[in-house]
């Protein structure tokens, strides 16, 4: 059984999380945690500050239980699946310490969040929130852009320098997803120039073969001095669905997700990045 945390703030970027997390583990036993963390609650100012607040207090409460009621009638309608439970959760707090606080309460194997793409100069891919539970939550994050509609993943990009040893836990995890839609695994490097490996990273590559051996999986190389760019065609070109990162390739990892944009890159704004921390 899976456990699946989702963030939701109720908007259409949440929906469209839930909506491909829902069929993109359609025939997994899976428990989904939707939470709601209000962030934004103060109590008024008022004479009688300790009457005004509790009733304030349980109007809010009352608001957002009735948010989430509402939000996890219209999944079920919508998503009649047997082998799916719901874990509804509103609670009050910083975002990020309600998020990492219920990840460990609640053995969450994987968080999946919408966010908005890139959409011009100055912008970054992944949005504030998402980005920060990306970089101070330890779980497994699958960031599902906007735009993006869920087909079974035929093909998971894998870019890497291989300048970092692969742990057992990120390696089962990459397995583990290729192994719900019989994903194949497509390894990228990108070479800024004709360099071959070294030692150390042959030895990174060999063992990663070696882990990948009960998925279908292949290894390229692009030579281009600009990642992105490198990123965006190999994308294209071999019609990858999902992008798995490894959070401690941090090179890799801050220029893809993090780097302001100065254009749009497209798959940005219809491809599911999927985040792993050792």
């Amino acid at each position: 059984m899976r456990h699946i945390l989702i963030p939701t703030d109720y908007s259409l970027n949440a929906w469209n999380a839930i909506q491909y997390a829902f069929e993109f583990f359609r025939e997994e036993r899976v428990t989904f945690h939707f939470l709601h963390v209000d962030t934004a609650y103060t109590l008024p100012r008022d004479e009688n500050l300790h009457t005004a607040g509790f009733l304030a207090l349980g109007e809010i409460e009352n608001e957002l239980q009735d948010n989430m009621d509402s939000l996890v009638a219209r999944v079920n309608a919508k998503n009649r699946i047997n082998n799916h439970a719901i874990i509804a959760t509103v609670v009050r707090g910083r975002f990020i310490e309600s998020i990492r606080s219920y990840v460990k309460t609640n053995n969450i194997d994987l968080i999946a969040m919408g966010t908005k793409g890139a959409s011009g100069i100055k912008e970054i891919t992944v949005g504030s929130s998402t980005g920060a539970v990306i970089t101070k939550v330890k779980c497994a994050i699958l960031v599902i852009p906007e735009e993006a509609t869920f087909k079974p993943p035929v093909n998971i990009g894998f870019p890497t320098d291989f300048n970092i040893p692969y742990t057992n836990k990120v390696l089962q995890l990459l397995q583990g997803m290729a192994k719900i839609h019989q994903s194949m695994v497509k390894v990228l490097r990108v070479a800024q120039n004709e360099q071959p490996l070294n030692a150390f990273q042959n030895t990174n590559r060999i063992y990663l073969n070696d882990s990948l051996a009960e998925v279908p999986h292949s290894f390229h190389v692009v030579e281009d001095p600009n990642l992105e760019d490198a990123l965006q065609s190999f994308v294209s070109s071999f019609k990858i669905d999902v992008v798995v990162m490894i959070a401690k390739s941090l090179n890799l990892f801050q220029r893809i997700l993090f780097k302001p944009r100065v254009q749009k890159i497209s798959y940005h704004t219809r491809i599911p990045f999927l985040v792993l921390h050792e």
